[in-house]
Formats: structure tokens, C-alpha cells, sequence
């Protein structure tokens, strides 16, 4: 990341207004740098000539005013950063997550989802030291130095070339241990994202790692990168100190330099008292901001590495160009009577290889149509489609043109049950408000009847057996059916881990959720599910549709609905 990168101003409108109002607080703080050093020269110089008590009044009244302005200026000017730094986090997270939910599964399945959590997380807390400190220092170093510099100029020149020569030295400093810096920084970002990394590949691998009695070893892995992290930041901080004391030595060998030209000229005559001790008052205030700046650069390089990997998913050009279920286009013409969800000629492509054949079929509201198909066809990757989670060619849009869109119609129950620590009235109700009311009858559709919500689930739903916990997850769905009133219910495998009489009572529950003026669809590989089903989709592989649709050619037939797709009513 550059000092400051554009990209920070196009992605924060905040950071804009604190540019602005840091160099408004930037003049006045600069003004004050001034005028404490005029009225303390003034003082001294009115001690030394015996000018009396008035001539000293003033330049202590004048000193104490600059002091007072300087403090409230500096504490607003660290106010409005630590402000600007937390608006600023909101902003780039919110972009972050909105990014990953607008490019879907497909796009987060190709990225470490680990990296991303510590990214958002973490990572861009150490935004508020560039805030805090480095930002506002290189704000000084842009309008104080160089005002400093010709303040000094206006009343000893020599000094003012010394310092116009002596400057570079410390951003030469900077770079090249800044150089140094970047390197060990990116290597420690580096372990804290390998060690998040590898710390939920334990967790998720738990069970298994338990079954087969390697849990322990993981321990010591994570152990042993933990202390590679602990190394790694302990060598940043080796050379923020060697750094700082670098420039410190720039600066203070700069500053002694007009001292020496100073006093030889005091000694000599050439120079008067008043102008030596105020030139000499301004010096190390001409170097303190730059100082400043490669001081802090150290403690914002967590911050300015993290909102490099921001700026790098926000810039990500790999977006998805294509239709999503919440944006696509036109019906087909050949669209029932009654309202229904129109799927013409969907397709989804992974890689350049296709995951799911063009798919044609009618959901009608009030009806159960079942997908139905052998494992690894591209079921689950037509819901994802449906949920606007993939990219894919072909259309999806219901009967009414005139609706709200597709995704906001859909309740959704995926394969995996996805259910957090907390009350099992809590899961359902997810992201809404806990009536219980609400909450029963929505286990008592998905056969969860004997499920009690007030039960208390450990982290990731730990409580519950697997067909209880996929009864949970479908209980939500049904519960955000009801309480939005959706129109569109996508399932995937609700009764995977069921017995038949539960598995029965699941999909009566379902039959009846479509009988109150919703479409349903259902993933599924169960003969029960389909046989209830009121329409039977068949979602035929790549090859096999590929070889239909030449054969459809040569024959010159007219098929109804896609190649890869065969319906049948009941």
C-alpha cells in the first residue's frame, strides 16, 4: 500500500472528510508551532535584555495561548482519527462481505475463507494505528514542513538550506528500511493467516482426527506455528526500534548541524539573538513530522498489509458477468397458466467445464417438483444457481413479470444443517425475531415435533443427532417461508439421515407448505420424496446431454424443455 493508496479514498468516503479536515487542523496546529516558538524566543530574549515585567507579561501570555491552542488542536486532530478509523473498518468490512455475498459460493470456494475471516477481523483493527498516528503525521509532514521550512527561510537563510539539505536524509532512511519492513510484515501477515488457516482445518477435521486418534498432533502443530508467529513479530519489532533509532540519529545530527551554524554565527555578531533562538526553536519542529512518519509506519504496517489484501477482493475482477437468480432475464414463452417459477435453458460452467447441463422446467405454486438425478450431476449446483450464489447462462424469472425478484422470494435448507451455539428456538428463528408459536409449528411441518426448542446447542449445533439437526435446518427455512412470505422453497436432501416414518411426516409437511400458495423444490435421491413430488425433474450429466441434443438434431425433433431435463407429473 502506498502512504496514502487511492483506492483507500474510493472504497471509505471517510477517509475523504478526515483529509479535509486534517489539513484544516494541519494549518492551525502548524500556525501554533509558529507562534510558540516566536513568543517563547520573545521570552527569552526579554529575560536576557532586562526588558522588564510587562515586555515578559506578554510573551508569557502569547506562550501559554500557543501551548493551550497546540494541545487542543493535537487532541482533536487524534479525536477525529480514532473516529474516522472505526467509520472507515465499518466501511471496508461492508464492502468485503457485500463482495462476497454478490460473487457468491463458487467465488469463496476458490479463497481462503480463513484468510478472509482474519482479514475483516483482525486485520483491519490495525487500521486504527494508521489512523491514530500515521495518517495524521503524514498530513504535517505535507503542510507543516514545508511551511516551517520557509518561515525559517524569511529570517536565516543559511538554516533553512541546511535543513532543505539534510530532510532527504531521513526519507532515504525510511526507504530503505522500510524496504526491510514490508518484508518481515508480509511474512508475519503471512503467519497469523497460516495460523487461522490451519486452526479451523483442526476444528472442522475434529471428529475425525478424534476417531482415528491423531487430535494431538494437531496440538503440536499449531503450537509449533504459533511460535513462528511469535518469532516473526518479535522481528518487526527488532527493526521498528532499529528504524527508529536511525532516524532519530538522521534527525538529531540534522538539527545539531544548524546549531553549530547558529552558534558560530551568535558568537561572531553576524547573527541576533532573537532570530538565532527562534530559528533554532523551529528546527527539530521541521524534522519532528517526517520523524513522526517513519516512527508510525511500523506500527500502521499491520493495517496498511491488511487493507492491501481488502483492496486486492474489492479490485478482484473475477465477477460474476453473467445472470444470477436474483437478476435474470425474461421468461421463456413457454410459460404455464398458473403462477409458477420459469427455469429455461439454465446452465453453469465451472473452470471452462461444464457442472450442470442446460436445465428446462416449469415450479409451479402449490406443487412439489422433485430434482431427481445420479450424485455429482449438478443438483445441488442448480439450487446454488436459484439462491444467485453461482453464475450461469439461461433464465430464471417467474410467470409475473411485474414481481418482486427471485431472491427475494426464497426460503432455502441446504444440505448441511449450518446451526450455531444457542437455542434451538434460536436456530430457527435465525436473523428474526423468536416466536414460539411460530417456531413449533415450524418443526412440526419439517417432523421435528418432538424437538424442544428451548434445548441449548453447543458450537456448530453440537446437541443434536443428524436427522435432528436437518429437521432444525429445514424448520428454518419454513419459518423464514412464513414469517417473509416467500413463495419459493429450494431443499436440498431434507431426509438424507431420516427413518421412513419420520421421513413421511417431512414430506407431508412439505406437501402442505405447497398447498398454501408456494412452490416447492426439493433435491433429493429418496424414492419417497419422489414419488409425493407433484413434478419430477431429471437432471441429466453433460455427456448424456450432449449426446441428446445431437441426437434431437439429426432427428430434426422439437423437444419440449431442455436436453438435459426430463419431467413427468403426478
Amino acid at each position: 500500500m502506498k502512504p496514502l493508496d487511492p483506492r483507500l479514498l474510493r472504497y471509505a468516503a471517510a477517509a475523504r472528510s478526515f483529509l479535509a479536515l486534517g489539513a484544516l487542523l494541519g494549518v492551525v496546529q502548524t500556525a501554533c508551532v509558529v507562534a510558540f516558538a516566536w513568543f517563547a524566543s520573545r521570552a527569552v530574549v526579554a529575560v536576557v535584555d532586562g526588558r522588564g515585567p510587562e515586555a515578559l507579561r506578554d510573551a508569557a501570555v502569547g506562550l501559554a495561548v500557543a501551548v493551550v491552542a497546540r494541545s487542543a488542536v493535537s487532541w482533536s486532530l487524534e479525536a477525529v482519527a480514532a473516529r474516522t478509523a472505526a467509520v472507515v473498518k465499518s466501511q471496508l468490512r461492508l464492502r468485503v462481505v457485500r463482495a462476497v455475498t454478490e460473487r457468491g459460493h463458487e467465488w469463496l470456494a476458490r479463497r481462503n475463507s480463513a484468510r478472509l475471516a482474519t482479514l475483516v477481523g483482525p486485520g483491519l483493527d490495525a487500521l486504527d494505528e494508521y489512523f491514530a498516528k500515521y495518517l495524521p503525521q503524514l498530513i504535517l509532514t505535507a503542510l507543516a514542513t514545508p511551511a516551517i521550512v520557509v518561515v525559517m527561510a524569511l529570517n536565516d537563510g543559511l538554516s533553512a538550506v541546511i535543513v532543505v539539505v539534510t530532510l532527504p536524509l531521513i526519507p532515504l532512511f525510511m526507504v530503505l528500511i522500510g524496504w526491510t519492513t514490508r518484508a518481515a510484515q508480509a511474512r508475519q501477515w503471512d503467519r497469523l493467516a497460516g495460523l487461522a488457516s490451519s486452526f479451523l482445518d483442526a476444528v472442522n477435521g475434529l471428529s475425525t482426527l478424534k476417531v482415528f486418534g491423531r487430535e494431538r498432533r494437531q496440538v503440536a502443530r499449531i503450537g509449533r506455528l504459533t511460535d513462528e508467529y511469535r518469532s516473526q513479530t518479535m522481528s518487526v519489532l527488532r527493526v521498528s526500534f532499529l528504524s527508529g533509532f536511525a532516524l532519530e540519529l538522521a534527525a538529531s545530527l540534522s538539527v545539531a548541524l544548524v546549531a553549530v551554524s547558529i552558534g558560530i554565527r551568535l558568537v561572531d555578531g553576524s547573527l541576533g539573538l532573537p532570530v538565532a533562538l527562534f530559528v533554532l526553536l523551529l528546527t527539530p519542529e521541521a524534522y519532528l513530522p517526517l520523524r513522526q512518519v517513519g516512527a508510525h509506519f511500523h506500527a500502521a504496517s499491520d493495517g496498511v498489509a491488511a487493507a492491501d489484501d481488502v483492496f486486492e477482493v474489492l479490485d478482484d475482477a473475477d465477477v460474476a458477468d453473467g445472470p444470477t437468480a436474483a437478476t435474470a432475464s425474461a421468461p421463456s414463452a413457454r410459460v404455464a397458466e398458473t403462477d409458477a417459477l420459469v427455469v429455461d435453458g439454465l446452465s453453469v460452467d465451472r473452470g471452462g467445464a461444464p457442472a450442470l447441463a442446460a436445465t428446462s422446467f416449469v415450479a409451479e405454486v402449490g406443487r412439489v417438483t422433485a430434482v431427481v438425478g445420479p450424485s455429482g450431476v449438478g443438483k445441488s449446483t442448480l439450487l446454488a444457481a436459484l439462491l444467485g450464489g453461482l453464475t450461469f447462462s439461461g433464465s430464471v424469472a417467474w410467470r409475473d413479470a411485474g414481481s418482486r425478484p427471485v431472491g427475494v422470494d426464497i426460503a432455502w435448507s441446504g444440505q448441511v444443517p449450518g446451526l450455531v451455539s444457542g437455542t434451538v428456538a434460536e436456530n430457527v428463528a435465525l436473523g428474526d425475531s423468536v416466536e414460539l408459536d411460530d417456531v413449533l409449528d415450524a418443526l412440526d411441518t419439517a417432523g421435528g415435533r418432538g424437538i424442544d426448542p428451548a434445548v441449548v446447542l453447543g458450537a456448530g449445533g453440537s446437541g443434536l443427532s443428524g436427522g435432528q439437526a436437518q429437521r432444525v435446518a429445514l424448520a428454518r427455512a419454513l419459518y423464514r417461508l412464513r414469517r417473509r412470505r416467500a413463495r419459493l422453497l429450494l431443499v436440498d436432501e431434507p431426509s438424507s439421515a431420516l427413518d421412513p416414518v419420520t421421513e413421511a411426516r417431512l414430506v407431508d409437511g412439505l406437501c402442505a407448505v405447497a398447498r398454501t400458495g408456494v412452490a416447492v423444490i426439493v433435491v433429493t435421491h429418496r424414492a419417497a420424496v419422489r414419488d409425493a413430488a407433484d413434478h419430477v425433474v431429471v437432471i441429466a450429466t453433460p455427456a448424456e446431454a450432449s449426446v441428446a441434443a445431437t441426437g434431437a438434431a439429426v432427428r430434426g425433433a422439437t423437444a419440449t424443455g431442455s436436453t438435459a431435463t426430463g419431467g413427468s407429473d403426478r
